[in-house]
């Protein structure tokens, strides 16, 4: 299997000739494998180019995506698309410089991009197809772009977002931060174990902090918050949405403790993540589909 060091790209041409990437394929080798049974499955990897803490990259989001779909497909033994690098994070461009790097796209935009990309992979013959992403913030535009493709197509679709941030149910037992430290989320134990075990190279620990969310400080002493949620706590509620910059709750995009991440915790993580991403694929193959609209229409999806 795949290791999480490797290049995204070092298994395109595998010695065994299986490859995945569609990127690396002819389009008789995508038809030829579409002929297969079970085939029809393919994974969609959504990334994001966003800021982190200064000791890991903009493309953490991405890398952690990318790795988890490589080893997935390789355990399920399915296809992927490449990466689509860039990602809703309209909250990290920050103030001038701040988020320096930062590319997002409109919350529109990117259901187009996800709409073309289906519409495309269904023309050919994929009926079943799982966008996944380890960026939190590209769920938030895509409840209607998902309702719309199902409704229209037939097809099956679901988003897979990677164990991280408060859903790490599948990472029990590999953190050592406390609760309170929150492993899973910005540039912490979780996300810098991932890139030191994609490369050590692409982690700087010497400029590493640990840091908390705070609620903006502009909301005063009333309302706190626990993490990079959406949401702030008023008189021990949480079910208060608040549209939010990331600089303005987070003062180093730094959200927890990086100090006890390792490259062998990373191996791990993509080992649980892509294990359950793989068993979940393969459950999405017994699935009933009927597709009822599978022409390319190249005009943009409207309701």
């Amino acid at each position: 299997m795949a290791t999480a060091h490797e290049s995204f790209y070092a298994h395109d041409a595998p010695a065994s000739g299986r490859k995945r990437n569609l990127l690396a394929m002819s389009f008789a080798e995508v038809a030829a494998r579409l002929r297969e049974p079970g085939q029809d499955v393919i994974l969609v990897p959504l990334g994001s180019t966003e800021k982190h803490g200064a000791h890991i990259p903009l493309g953490t989001d991405s890398y952690i995506t990318m790795t988890a779909v490589v080893q997935a497909a390789e355990l399920a033994d399915c296809l992927h698309t490449p990466l689509m690098p860039f990602g809703y994070s309209p909250h990290h461009m920050g103030r001038l410089l701040e988020g320096a790097g930062t590319i997002t796209l409109q919350a529109e935009t990117y259901r187009r991009v996800m709409h073309d990309v289906a519409r495309s992979l269904i023309y050919h013959g994929f009926t079943k197809i799982i966008f996944v992403s380890h960026h939190g913030s590209n769920t938030k535009p895509i409840d209607e772009i998902l309702r719309y493709l199902r409704y229209r197509t037939g097809a099956f679709f679901a988003f897979y977002k990677t164990p991280t941030e408060r859903e790490v149910n599948v990472l029990h037992g590999v953190f050592e931060n406390p609760p309170e430290e929150t492993p899973g989320w910005h540039s912490s134990e979780l996300e810098t174990s991932c890139l030191m075990a994609v490369n050590e190279r692409l982690v700087d620990m010497a400029v590493a902090v640990a840091d908390r969310a705070h609620a903006p400080r502009w909301m005063g002493p009333a309302f706190s918050k626990i993490d990079g949620t959406g949401t702030v706590k008023f008189q021990e509620s949480e079910n208060i949405w608040v549209p939010m910059e990331h600089h303005e709750y987070s003062d180093t995009a730094v959200i927890g403790n990086p100090f006890r991440s390792s490259p062998a915790k990373g191996e791990e993580i993509f080992r649980r993540m892509s294990r359950h991403l793989a068993d979940f694929v393969a459950e999405v193959r017994a699935f009933p589909v009927e597709l009822r609209e599978q022409d390319y229409v190249e005009r943009a999806y409207s309701v």
